[in-house]
């Protein structure tokens, strides 16, 4: 958990200073004077604004997903992590398959409940599937903020 932080914490660090030169950029392309330098300058605070706005909603993603997960492992509600693991330590995708479909079922049956969803994006997450594993979890995050 302490290392997953302290990557992302580096990450934000670096788009930040990233953002922040294409700022700096952008303005001194805007002050030319020169009308492609304007555009090029606008281009680039575009862009610098976009890089922001997406480290903020990756770490408010990050940081209200850990929330939930941790609420939910106080309830005694988080599947363990026992499932069969290959060499390179990745889950073996069978058996992620396998409790998956348990997931997905108990989902299916309390659509409005957010620790289903939760439990199910870590199901996708165990499996593989990053894309599913975060739309299911930013379902959770949704329902948890409603009730």
């Amino acid at each position: 958990m302490v290392r997953g932080f302290a990557s992302a914490a580096l990450m934000g660090v670096l788009l930040a200073l990233y953002v922040a030169l294409v700022g700096v950029r952008a303005v001194a392309f805007v002050g030319s004077g020169s009308p492609v330098g304007i555009a090029i300058g606008v281009a680039l605070a575009v862009i610098a604004v976009l890089g922001a706005a997406a480290l903020v909603l990756e770490f408010r993603f990050g940081w209200r997903s850990t929330r939930l997960v941790r609420r939910l492992e106080a309830e005694g509600g988080l599947p363990s992590d026992d499932l069969p693991r290959r060499p390179s330590g990745r889950v073996d995708r069978t058996a992620a398959t396998e409790v998956f479909d348990r997931y997905r079922d108990e989902t299916l049956a309390a659509p409005d409940e957010w620790r289903t969803w939760l439990r199910l994006g870590l199901a996708y997450d165990a499996s593989g599937d990053r894309r599913r594993a975060r739309a299911a979890v930013r379902r959770a995050i949704s329902l948890s903020s409603r009730g």
